[in-house]
């Protein structure tokens, strides 16, 4: 997993300092392009980055998105299954959800709503509440409020979070919905997320890296593990970005992505009941299991998970598949970020001197512009 030095860390605490009271000039509403119109194509999951903007918990923001179990928060992170939902949220934390298509455009279909509270304004729903996702101007024309200084205790919104379901380059990705956080460009987003800047700029209808903002809300896409998912089984559509996982076939299968390999990795959830959840074996092997080629080291045959049908009764498909484990290794592109110990972690006694060195940074911080 690729980490930020030290010395990044340092930088953006450095910048909050200088600029502490200072909010996003300038950032425009997004709107993500989406050109898929076949009813299949035009519906996906996307993921959306959330910065709390305050210390929140896992249950928290599965409340304010209207997430459907905590298990599909953890699965977006790379989280172990084992995380209560009481644990404190990383920043930023995937929140995966429905994407809609519909006159070019991308938005979360339905979800997120949020009912309006008393001293809330619509801008500060759009800038605090969701961290910047949408404006206020995207929150009144999808609820058709005329007036945006007129909205009523009790009422409830939708929030049209921006986001797509297109290929791109023919291939097909999970489109991330970022908010820029400031010191960043377009060339440290890019490499941070496996991309070029190209294909941001343009994904983004920007002119040059010069014009992005702090505050701006781009569409980033992240390359998705390739799989031997049939494409006559329900979850054919099945896709997974490294450093996260997803929980399929009623529950009952943990598909994870990798960038040593980019290909999924499916495992029975552990956990769940064997007498809800069918075998899945292809012959002797069970799902999962790999073997080594007798005959080349580099040369290994896996029981791939190939989705799941529920046209008679509730099976699991697998299949044999090949790899070439030496040439994934020495083709592998660059990670992406991962918030998950199950991906791997910095080593711990690291983790905590950065933090010490930054809270100590962010006191001095604190004091001096208690003297400005």
């Amino acid at each position: 997993m690729a980490r930020r030095p030290l010395v990044s860390v340092l930088g953006v605490v450095v910048l909050v300092c200088v600029a502490a009271s200072s909010s996003p000039v300038g950032v425009r509403a997004a709107r993500f392009v989406c050109n898929a119109t076949a009813p299949r194509a035009s519906t996906c999951q996307a993921l959306v980055a959330y910065a709390p903007p305050n210390a929140t918990t896992l249950a928290a923001v599965r409340a304010l998105f209207q997430l459907r179990s905590h298990r599909a928060l953890l699965a977006a992170n790379g989280l172990p299954l084992s995380t209560p939902p009481s644990a404190p949220a990383p920043s930023p934390l995937r929140v995966r959800l429905p994407c809609l298509c519909s006159g070019g455009a991308g938005a979360t279909f339905q979800r997120p709503t949020y009912r309006i509270r008393a001293g809330d304004t619509l801008d500060a729903i759009a800038r605090g509440v969701f961290a910047g996702l949408v404006t206020f101007q995207d929150i009144a024309a999808a609820n058709n409020v005329s007036d945006p200084n007129k909205i009523a205790v009790g009422q409830e919104l939708w929030i049209p979070v921006p986001c797509s379901c297109d290929p791109v380059g023919g291939q097909p990705v999970v489109h991330y919905t970022y908010v820029v956080p400031p010191g960043s460009s377009v060339a440290s987003i890019a490499q941070d997320f496996a991309t070029t800047e190209a294909t941001v700029l343009t994904l983004n209808k920007m002119p040059d890296a010069k014009s992005l903002l702090a505050g701006q809300v781009l569409d980033v896409p992240l390359r998705a593990c390739s799989s031997a998912i049939s494409n006559t089984a329900i979850d054919r559509n099945l896709l997974v970005p490294n450093g996260s996982y997803i929980l399929t076939a009623n529950n009952c299968i943990m598909c994870g992505c990798s960038s040593y390999t980019w290909q999924l990795d499916c495992q029975p959830t552990q956990g769940i009941s064997s007498s809800f959840c069918p075998a899945a074996k292809c012959g002797d092997m069970f799902l999962g299991n790999t073997t080594t080629s007798p005959t080349s080291s580099c040369e290994s045959t896996t029981c791939s998970y190939a989705g799941y049908t529920n046209s008679t009764s509730f099976s699991i498909l697998a299949n044999l598949t090949a790899s070439s484990t030496c040439n994934a290794a020495s083709m592998s592109p660059m990670s992406q970020p991962a918030h998950s110990s199950a991906f791997g972690l910095a080593p711990t006694w690291l983790r905590w001197t950065e933090l010490i060195v930054c809270l100590h940074i962010i006191l001095q911080c604190a004091g001096f512009l208690n003297h400005v």
